[in-house]
């Protein structure tokens, strides 16, 4: 059973940093893309970022280039999302997702976690 769990999110000040992990088992890390997608009320699911394990390719939204960095631990079957110069528009929860195929069909994967909160105010 695949399983997902996005952790490392919180309350920031803008122009902080934060780092999301999303720890995964179930299944063979190395033959999967990993991906995070965000969503704040009232507002649709953005996917935000995405690391193919079996190619090393990354995708990421115009709206995070530049900032936000994905990285992959493949000896902790754990990857990361590296968020810096946080705003308030990056409010939401962010969800982490899985799939045997690769980043192009990201929205929709397969498998996705619970989401982790995180809040960028002054």
């Amino acid at each position: 059973e695949v399983q997902l769990q996005a952790s490392g999110g919180g309350l920031v000040q803008p122009g902080r940093s934060l780092r999301l992990s999303c720890a995964t088992s179930g299944f063979t890390f190395d033959d999967y893309a990993i991906g995070w997608a965000r969503q704040a009320p009232g507002k649709e699911r953005e996917e935000v970022s995405c690391i193919s394990n079996f190619d090393a390719t990354t995708t990421y939204a115009d709206s995070v280039k530049g900032r936000f960095t994905i990285s992959s631990d493949l000896a902790k079957n754990t990857v990361y999302l590296q968020m810096n110069g946080l705003t308030p528009e990056d409010t939401a929860v962010y969800y982490c997702a899985a799939d045997h195929r690769n980043c192009d069909v990201f929205r929709y994967f397969g498998s996705w976690g619970k989401g982790t909160q995180v809040t960028v105010s002054s």
